[in-house]
């Protein structure tokens, strides 16, 4: 048995980074709509705004019960006060996965101490540390007790130990972090200030710009640009050039621009469209796999960015605020008063940009490079999909003949999901497309098309370089199937008929196991609850393989294996659907193919999706991979699916389901 190498240590590294990068930047994203509007009540309202108000800028004194004092404004406690402790409390649900609502709040009861042991200052840096810390200890402290609280002190318990717990942090906060983080944040701001002293500032480019391309750069933006840009736009400059380093979309838009007019194939084709996206949708990975399709444009990038931040530096450019994403638009919102300098930085940028990829790709005699497998290098460095990027991936440019759709283990949703896909193609009148299913591990370079989902994706698109890789959501009614219809429907527009559902193209994939008939009543009355409860998706998957015990369909063992393929890869199918089923490795724990159907009273979230309906599967020998064909057919009837919500009883369960029992 052959196994494949270890990842080198500077693969592991740039991994590592990339996670840390990621966590980071899962803390700033879901607020960048408080920071931007802190940088727009900035620009406007200070006293050196357009419009200064005193009340809202924070400056000047109001008449309050016959005295004078001073306006507080929203500027200042906003960015002291709201945005580091909106920060950790993300931080904070992140790390308490179980209960994110009170991760967050310990979270940001723990920023407090820091934010308290340095007044006036913005703790965004200290956030970052407090509020993950606060979340991933009250759920350490809160498993020590699970499960050995009496009932009915369950909120008695709960409450006071956040509330002692969140005393004790805040005050670990206030004494020992916040002199620390006040220490690094001094250090860096000194380095930051060495560098713009010395002109040194656009060295950062030769960082910064191969950082982006390689998804470094979130771990050096939100960790250490943006705080420090925070703390540099809350002082009398009301702004601050840290927030451009990484923003300026014109290293990019200079490099699609040469490709536009240089390059050949497939990069040029789409280079107009990226452009577009990455320019004004501010969405800069769409230009990263030109790069690595020929990385000697990494130099363009660098001259780029380094003639960018030299001319915001000569012109004493910043911003009010972070711009996110990087388009020009929320760049020009941020600008305030600069937005003329930051428009002339942005053209330098991209002139000097496109002038040495214009060099490059006219000097470079080699061919013209594979776009696909330099999007599908980038996706994997990633570590997912690209939302935009993937589409830069063109249609298979041979006759459609061969589709996989593939899972880990290529036994149960990607059953499902070929099943729902090959019924639509046939149904469109492609009978001669061939639709199977496999585990990615066994995938080969031989098909036209990959589906898969979004999570496997970063495994699938290695193994299948000559392939166009679709990842779904939704394993019901997914568009991407669609797509795929249209894609066969596109090719074959100038060629003869649909070619007529065939005996052969029925018998792949899932259907490929009808020549082991399944036993009569995998689906009893027994094994049917209506109006039932689930915490979470685990106690539903409990429940689900519970009642395949009780069948006496499988042992206690492959409940557990239900559990540990819902940890590898989600089984949710869309629709309101779940369907829990074990690893590839339980088959010696199934006595039998049998299938529990579980309606919950209350929708259950799943992974960030509503299920109702939990279907626990067990199929001896491949028996389950035709019970999963039957029950992709009825929960992709929307009227199906509404029967089955509105059944009063199981035996009106068991007559919608009866197909699985034929």
């Amino acid at each position: 048995m052959s196994t494949a190498p270890a990842p080198s240590a500077a693969k592991q590294a740039q991994a590592h980074v990339q996670r840390f990068g990621t966590f980071l930047s899962g803390m700033v994203m879901p607020n960048i709509g408080a920071l931007i509007a802190w940088g727009l009540i900035t620009a406007l309202f200070i006293e050196k705004g357009p419009f200064p108000l005193g009340k809202i800028g924070g400056f000047g004194q109001s008449m309050v019960g016959g005295k004078l004092v001073d306006n507080i404004g929203i500027v200042g406690p906003s960015i002291n006060y709201l945005l580091p402790i909106l920060i950790a409390f993300q931080g904070g649900k992140m790390m308490y996965e179980k209960n994110p609502t009170r991760g967050g709040v310990l979270g940001a009861i723990a920023t407090m101490g820091v934010i308290a042991g340095v007044p006036g200052y913005p703790m965004f840096i200290g956030a970052m540390i407090m509020g993950p810390l606060g979340g991933w200890t009250m759920k350490k402290l809160d498993a020590l007790w699970d499960g050995k609280i009496k009932p009915g002190f369950e909120m008695l318990v709960n409450n006071f130990s956040a509330g002692i717990w969140g005393t004790l942090i805040a005050i670990f906060g206030l004494f020992a972090v916040s002199p620390l983080v006040k220490m690094l944040m001094d250090v860096l701001t000194v380095v930051v200030r060495v560098l713009v002293r010395n002109n040194l500032l656009p060295l950062t480019s030769v960082f910064i710009e191969p950082a982006k391309v390689l998804f470094l750069n979130n771990a050096v933006n939100h960790g250490v640009l943006s705080p420090l840009g925070l703390a540099e736009a809350a002082g009398p400059a009301g702004k601050s050039i840290l927030f451009l380093l990484e923003a300026n979309p014109g290293p990019g838009m200079g490099i699609l621009l040469a490709f536009m007019l240089f390059g050949r194939g497939a990069a040029k084709a789409t280079a107009p469209g990226a452009a577009l996206i990455h320019f004004v949708g501010g969405i800069h990975e769409i230009y990263f796999p030109y790069v690595l399709m020929k990385p000697a444009l990494l130099l363009a990038a660098i001259a780029g960015g380094a003639t960018g931040v030299a001319t915001n530096m000569l012109l004493h450019t910043g911003l009010k605020g972070p711009a996110a994403p990087g388009s020009v638009i929320a760049i020009s919102a941020m600008a305030g008063g600069d937005i003329a300098k930051v428009w002339i930085a942005i053209i330098l940028a991209t002139i000097v940009s496109f002038l040495v990829a214009a060099v490059i790709l006219k000097m470079d005699k080699s061919s013209d490079g594979d776009l696909s497998k330099a999007t599908a290098d980038m996706e994997a460095m990633k570590g997912k999909k690209s939302s935009v990027a993937g589409n830069l991936v063109a249609a298979p440019t041979g006759e459609i003949k061969n589709i996989v759709f593939a899972c880990d283990a290529g036994m149960g949703s990607s059953a499902m999901g070929a099943s729902v896909l090959r019924n639509k193609i046939k149904d469109a009148g492609y009978g001669d497309v061939k639709v199977t299913n496999e585990a990615i591990a066994n995938l080969k370079d031989v098909y036209d098309i990959v589906v898969t989902q979004e999570t496997l994706a970063p495994r699938a698109i290695p193994k299948v370089p000559s392939a166009t890789v679709l990842t779904v959501d939704n394993f019901m009614n997914s568009p991407r199937y669609e797509e795929v219809v249209e894609m066969i429907r596109t090719q074959r527009s100038g060629s003869a008929a649909p070619v007529a559902p065939v005996a052969a193209a029925a018998t792949v994939g899932a259907a490929a196991a009808q020549d082991e008939a399944p036993a009569a009543d995998i689906l009893s009355t027994e094994s049917i609850q209506l109006g039932a409860r689930a915490v979470d998706k685990g106690d539903a998957i409990t429940q689900a393989g519970q009642l395949l015990v009780a069948r006496g369909a499988v042992d206690s063992a492959y409940v557990d294996a239900m559990h540990k393929r819902e940890e590898s890869v989600s089984t949710y199918m869309g629709n309101f659907l779940a369907i829990p089923h074990g690893t590839n490795d339980a088959k010696e724990h199934i006595k039998s193919s049998a299938m529990s159907f579980i309606r919950l009273d209350q929708p259950l979230d799943w992974n960030g999706n509503q299920v109702k309906f939990v279907v626990g599967i067990a199929g001896k020998n491949k028996e389950h991979l035709q019970i999963l064909g039957k029950l992709a057919k009825i929960f992709s009837n929307n009227e199906s699916v509404q029967a089955l919500e509105n059944a009063s009883s199981a035996d009106e369960v068991a007559a919608i389901l009866g197909k699985v029992n034929s």
